[in-house]
This record gives structure tokens, sequence and C-alpha cells, in this order.
């Protein structure tokens, strides 16, 4: 594990934090590695049932560290590949995580910071919250899935505006237009409030939540009927689960289930 990349685990939540508070997080090789690597590793571990991903200092994250991006440019590199040897896993892992994803947004999200955070299923920031979504200032498309992720957040004009602008979106505006989930009065109340709500929903169906998000990202794209099977088919999955049949006998017996993830 590198220092970039900090995990802490308290029960079934794992916090992850970008831990390059003097670059503003920015992405180096061996951040991007460790973040993708950590993902993949979470996706498929039992006992972690919620994450949260936030930076650490003043900024959640500045996008590429273009300092290590000049220099590879400079040695004559023509195969600049990290979209898709990082980006993109990372931007999958995020975006099909089989459990619940909390930002907290703390200060600044740029670039592919900015793209990553859209991904997660929940966005909490504070006053010094704001998204830029600056790839067209460095003369780059946009990546990590923003293309994907803003127009369903902010809508098609909308998202057109913020990346051919490249113009900072601050935190009032980012809570009204939906890229916060939830703006808070403090900035220092942030991370907590990521991690209660992680904790939370740890304790809860995470089976029937994982299924909940694939649910909603085959019906974004697909129609009707395309719904329809992936309900018929998770309703299979989540039915056949001990949470569910504990809820049910909870239910019946008039008490609070406990879930255990299964």
């Amino acid at each position: 594990m590198t220092d970039s990349l900090l995990v802490d685990r308290t029960d079934a939540v794992v916090t992850l934090t970008l831990n390059r508070p003097d670059a503003m997080n920015s992405f180096t090789v061996d951040l991007k590695e460790a973040l993708r690597d950590t993902l993949a590793e979470l996706e498929g571990d039992r006992s972690c049932r919620a994450i949260v991903l936030t930076g650490a200092g003043g900024a959640f994250c500045g996008g590429q560290d273009l300092r290590e991006h000049a220099s590879l440019l400079q040695s004559g590199a023509t195969d600049l590949n990290t979209v898709q040897v990082h980006y993109n896993p990372i931007a999958q892992r995020l975006a099909n995580m089989p459990k619940p994803v909390i930002a907290a947004v703390g200060g600044m999200a740029a670039g592919a910071g900015a793209s990553l955070a859209l991904l997660a299923d929940f966005r909490i920031g504070g006053p010094r919250t704001s998204f830029l979504m600056a790839f067209a200032n460095v003369g780059l498309a946009g990546d990590s899935g923003i293309s994907w992720s803003l127009p369903r957040i902010v809508g098609h004009a909308k998202a057109v505006e913020l990346l051919l602008l490249a113009k900072p979106v601050k935190a009032e505006e980012a809570s009204r237009i939906g890229m916060l989930t939830q703006l808070l009065d403090d900035d220092e109340k942030v991370l907590p409030a990521a991690q209660e709500l992680a904790a939370r929903l740890a304790a809860g169906p995470t089976v029937a939540y994982g299924a909940i998000k694939r649910e909603l990202s085959i019906a974004t794209a697909g129609t009707l009927s395309d719904a329809l099977a992936a309900e018929a088919q998770a309703q299979a999955i989540c039915g056949a689960t001990a949470d569910h049949s504990a809820a049910v006998n909870a239910f019946l017996n008039k008490q609070r289930p406990e879930y255990q993830g299964r």
C-alpha cells in the first residue's frame, strides 16, 4: 500500500482518503493504481458494506497531476493510456460497486476528481465545496465517466455548458442542480456526515442496495422490457437472501430487522 491512499476501516465502513494534500490530492500513477486496486478488492470484500471517498487537507481532488503528465509529454511519450489503464477501471468500479459509495467533497473537485465524485451514490459538501470540469482548460475532452454521469445529474444542456465553459460550480449551485446530495453549513461536518450516512447504509440490506443500483443503471440506458427483466432477476436474488427473510420475520413480529448483507 502507498501513503498516497489511506484506507481506514470502522466496522463495516471503509474510508478511502486521497492523501496528497500539498497537490490538491491530484492523481499520480501511484495514486491511480492504489485506488483502482483497492476498489477492486473492496468490491468482493463482504466485510465492507459501504465506502466513503474523500480527500486530505482542503481539497477533494484536483484531477490529474499535470506535473507528472507534463514530464511524460516532455519525455516523448505518445501513447498516454492512463484513461484505459487507470481512470476507466476506477470509474467502472465506483459506478458498479455493489454497495453504497459516499463522496465527502470537501473543497475543490476538478477534472477527474469531479468525474469520480459524480459517480458516487451520495455526495456531501460544505461551503468551500466546488466542482470544475477542467478538461477543456487544458485542451482535453472529458474522461472518467463525466460524459455519462454529468448529463444524468444536470441535464444535457447544462452538461454542455459546464464542460465547454469549464467554470467553477460553487457549493450552492452544485446543491441546486443536483451535483451535491447534501450541503452542510460547516466544512468540518462533511466527512463525519458522510461516515454517519455510510454507517447507516452499512447496517441496511446491502444486497438489495446493490441490486437497486444495477436496476437503475440498466433502466437508464435501456427499454421498459430491459428494466422489467432486470427487476425480475434482482427480486429473485434478493428474495433468496437471509436479509429478506429477516426483514419479513421482523415485520410480522413488530421488531426492527438486523441485516447481515447476505
